[in-house]
């Protein structure tokens, strides 16, 4: 499944190397919706209020606001917070595992469209999980959207990550769940596997670890 010409591989986070339920996040914020209005953001698609949170364009605290005025949301920006963070599960044990041993044979990568809000909780999660202060020791370099202002599926963001580290297209694997992220990547010249469920990365490197 994985190329023999494989040096590098970038990883999406949600829903490959995390669990994620966009529907709790949804559940949550409607609850304290004063109108139980639903949010705009699921795996596809998302509103521009998302998008600027996942690019950096407006702060936590504007995101918060925004919440509350665009969905009539009554909450603490603590609630908020734990309302935004809910979509996020657990990190099984074995995936952490895998990419230690990973990380003794490629150039390892996380790419992920996220933001400040959630950097903290799933950081707080393999803090309590594995006492890892945070996710990047486990990477050569992580990319997280908010910080670097851009997100996928745009082009920029392949061809910064490719760029920056010197990577060869063709010796280089990108994995993620999210269709439309893989078709931009292999648009790049990457290479792809696109991570649908029920398959984990433990399935599709089992024979190379």
């Amino acid at each position: 499944m994985v190329p023999a010409s494989i040096q590098n591989i970038i990883f999406d986070l949600g829903g490959v190397i995390i669990n994620i339920d966009y529907q709790k996040s949804i559940d949550t914020f409607k609850k304290l919706s004063k109108e139980n209005q639903t949010i705009e953001f699921n795996q596809k698609a998302q509103s521009k209020l998302f998008d600027d949170l996942e690019t950096g364009r407006i702060s936590e605290e504007e995101f918060r606001d925004q919440v509350r005025e665009c969905y009539q949301v009554e909450g603490t920006d603590e609630q908020i917070d734990a309302a935004w963070n809910a979509m996020l599960l657990d990190i099984p044990a074995e995936r952490i595992e895998l990419l230690r041993k990973l990380k003794k044979k490629y150039k390892l990568f996380l790419l992920s469209n996220t933001n400040a809000i959630h950097l903290i909780g799933f950081n707080k999660i393999v803090e309590d999980s594995f006492g890892i202060p945070s996710l990047d020791s486990l990477f050569d370099k992580t990319y997280y959207s908010h910080l670097v202002g851009q997100r996928k599926p745009d082009a920029v963001i392949f061809e910064q990550v490719l760029a920056e580290n010197g990577l060869k297209r063709e010796e280089t694997l990108f994995i993620d769940d999210s269709i439309q992220h893989i078709e931009s990547a292999e648009k790049c010249g990457i290479q792809t596997l696109h991570l649908a469920p029920p398959l984990t990365i433990n399935q599709v490197f089992k024979d190379v670890v």
